[in-house]
């Protein structure tokens, strides 16, 4: 499944990021690895996704969010 189809409250693995390289090497340096858990925190009706990755809070956007596979 795509991290936009997460729910609120649920912990995730990422699997793989199908991002331009730019995009993806900008996430890796966040901490948005393989293999690494992302909590949803907020999912707004706009498209914005709130996450927490390694206790970070990140917002991004559902056209990246749709983009990033992940696995419960």
């Amino acid at each position: 499944m795509t991290l936009d189809q997460g729910k609120v409250g649920m912990t995730y693995l990422v699997e793989e990021l199908s991002l331009p390289t730019k995009m993806e090497k900008r996430l890796q340096a966040l901490g948005m690895t393989k293999g690494t858990k992302i909590a949803v925190l907020n999912n707004k009706n706009a498209g914005t996704l709130i996450i927490k990755v390694r206790g970070t809070r990140l917002a991004i956007g559902k056209g990246i969010s749709s983009r990033i596979q992940v696995r419960s």
